[in-house]
Order: structure tokens, then sequence, then C-alpha cells
């Protein structure tokens, strides 16, 4: 019968466990380099800070040519640049839900008388023939003309057209080459001739930035002379 071991209580473990690592670190010196670096660690040079920088400012007189350095110092001022404008005028106020909307054989009978007159007149001035929608002679009040005319007849650039009614009053318009259309001031002229819905209008331009205009109202349509 083989007697059995003694057992080893935990603490004699842990104190040979203990005894080898210390004999293991030892042999690496590992105590030797601990102590060695603590008494490096007081005698280590501390890290230098480094110096606000600071910039010195002074007042440089600015280097000019010799050609100008006697002349005095230049004074930039702003520059007005002349604007296409017309003078504002004030009209009343028209309001869009109260158009009368004209009838498509009021509209055509308006363009027929129209185109009539436009066969009248001197050949040698270039002339146009215009039926007014709503979008004419309220809201925004824009007025395009026809492609081929603005590019045979008028200016390339944006400008003031002047247009002359039956009465010789002027009306300055603002002319849009890019648009080929009236802007600017033509809201006074359809105000100022209460234009409507289904008028139209003859523009014969007399000179190059000059249009003599006829208006062919379209109230004057008689059903009664219908066939």
């Amino acid at each position: 019968m083989v007697a059995a071991k003694p057992k080893i209580s935990y603490e004699e473990c842990r104190r040979k466990r203990l005894e080898e690592n210390k004999k293991r670190m030892e042999a690496l010196k590992l105590p030797q380099l601990s102590q060695s670096l603590r008494n490096s660690s007081p005698n280590s040079t501390p890290m230098k800070q480094s110096k606000p920088r600071t910039v010195e400012k002074r007042v440089v007189v600015v280097r000019r040519s010799s050609r100008v350095a006697n002349m005095p110092a230049p004074v930039y001022r702003e520059v007005v640049v002349d604007r296409v404008a017309v003078p504002r005028r004030i009209y009343k106020r028209r309001d869009p839900l109260n158009l009368v909307y004209a009838s498509a054989e009021a509209r055509e009978y308006a363009i027929e008388k129209a185109e009539q007159l436009q066969s009248t007149l001197d050949p040698h001035y270039p002339t146009l023939v215009k039926s007014m929608l709503p979008s004419h002679i309220s809201g925004g009040f824009w007025l395009g003309l026809s492609v081929h005319f603005c590019k045979t007849s008028l200016p390339r650039n944006d400008g003031v057209i002047t247009l002359v009614d039956e009465d010789g009053e002027e009306f300055p318009t603002i002319y849009l080459a890019r648009k080929t259309g009236l802007s600017g001031g033509w809201k006074g002229f359809a105000v100022a001739h209460e234009l409507t819905d289904g008028d139209a209008v003859v523009f014969q331009l007399i000179k190059p930035t000059t249009m003599k205009v006829y208006i062919i109202r379209v109230n004057g349509f008689d059903k009664s002379e219908e066939p």
C-alpha cells in the first residue's frame, strides 16, 4: 500500500511561487534596472518651455513710383453708373380680376382693322401688329414683340424706345433686346391709353429708337355686322 503524500497548504505554495519569481527577476537583473531608472529620473533634463513669440508692428510707408511720388494721393470715390431708366408716372392701379375678356370674333375684328391700317402706312418704315392679351395690359405688364421684328429692325442692345401715340405724346419704355420685348414704361402707356384685352396695336418704327403707335379698339366690333 502506497502512502499518501502530505497535502501542501495554500500559503506554502504561494511562498514557493514568490521565491521562484524572485530568482527569475534576479537572473534577468530587473531590480538593478529598476533602481537605475529611479536614480536617473530626478536628474533628467526638464522640458524647455517655449517663450511666447512677439510680433513687432511698424508703420511702413508704401513705396510709390518715382513718376507719381510728388503727386497727391488718389481719392477713391463711388462711381455712379448711368442706368437705363424712364420717368416715373403715377397711374391708377388696374385690378386683373375686373378685366373684360374679348371674344374670338371681336379679337379677329380688331386684328383685321389693324392690318388694314398697316397696309396704308409708308412701307419704308417697319411695322408690327400686336393683339393685346391680359398679360400685356395687367399684372406684370410685359409686352413681348415678334422675334423677327426685333432682330431685323430694333437695336441689338438694351435701351430706351420711345412710343409716340396718335396725339404726339411720348412714352419712353425699356427695351430688352435678349428678351425681345418692352418692360418698364410699357405699363404707363397701357394704363394711360386704357388698353383692354383684344385691342390691336400697330407699331411703326419711324426712327431707330422711336415707334409710332396706333390703337384699334376691340369694343368697336358690332355683332349686328356679322353675316
